[in-house]
């Protein structure tokens, strides 16, 4: 099966009204490639929720800082078409550079509070480029729903929320983490790690799973964190951060709680992982 692919605005828009005009709803997968079982479960999600699926592939560079992986971001445009296809996506729009963001172009969309701190801290204005061309994405596409994955779970509350500020009418639904069997978030960085470093790995989710436990049976935020932190460096990471957040508005929570999210970035080798579970944990 080969799947139709859109290269530019217009075509896009094309294909989409046809759908529209048969009375079809449409949902939008936005990816940067290099496809892996975390983003076919966001198209299969998406293909249970509405009529047609988009897929997006951008590797968007306003999202890269000067020092991270823009350059090196794994690229396989016919093989992640491929497997799109048979996930169920309807079109893969694939944009080239020029077509996002064309000479003379100088709008971008900044979001304060919730892009402050966590990754907003380390990462400066990254999420001022998610939210750039994820707002291009849904207006150019116009869908009824867009599907984001939970484990970048500061994005999809970023996203939310510009959404809302925006009036941009869209229905966002977050799709769960999908896991290594050893509970590894997938993702495409993973492919940096060595084999030392792989089997490392899932002690990052092992710890933030801890957390949440002991947080669920009354440890208070800051020790909990603390503990978390200390447990991560003494297995070769280098912690970013580890919070304890409001799971509606990221607002840092202190003591004992009924209601949070476990959030860790932390860097093994030259790769950064993100990683996160609720409170109470799932299961």
């Amino acid at each position: 099966m080969t799947l139709d692919i859109a290269r530019t605005v217009r075509d896009l828009r094309t294909r989409t009204a046809a759908w529209r005009a048969a009375g079809e709803s449409i949902a939008l997968v936005p990816t940067m490639g290099a496809i892996h079982d975390g983003h076919l479960s966001l198209v299969r999600l998406a293909d249970g929720l509405a009529d047609r699926v988009v897929t997006s592939l951008f590797v968007n560079p306003l999202q890269f800082g000067p020092r991270e992986d823009f350059h090196a971001y794994p690229r396989d445009e016919a093989r992640d078409a491929d497997i799109l296809a048979k996930a169920g996506s309807d079109l893969l729009y694939a944009p080239e550079a020029s077509e996002m963001y064309p000479d003379g172009f100088t709008t971008t969309v900044h979001i304060g509070d919730i892009t402050e701190d966590l990754c907003g801290a380390s990462r400066p204005n990254h999420f001022d480029g998610v939210a750039t061309v994820v707002s291009k994405l849904l207006l150019q596409c116009a869908p009824d729903k867009a599907i984001f994955g939970e484990k970048d779970y500061q994005q999809l509350l970023v996203i939310r929320r510009f959404v809302q500020d925006l009036d941009i009418p869209v229905d966002i639904i977050g799709g769960a983490i999908v896991r290594e069997a050893d509970g590894l978030a997938l993702s495409s960085r993973n492919a940096y790690l060595s084999a030392g470093e792989r089997k490392t790995a899932p002690i990052l989710h092992e710890t933030i799973q801890q957390t949440a436990a002991d947080l669920a049976e009354g440890r208070g935020g800051d020790d909990a964190a603390e503990a978390a932190r200390f447990k991560l460096e003494a297995a070769g990471f280098r912690v970013d951060y580890v919070a304890i957040r409001d799971p509606e508005t990221l607002k840092p929570l202190h003591g004992p709680v009924k209601s949070a999210r476990v959030l860790a970035a932390v860097h093994l080798g030259k790769t950064r992982l993100i990683d996160n579970v609720p409170v109470p944990p799932a299961g």
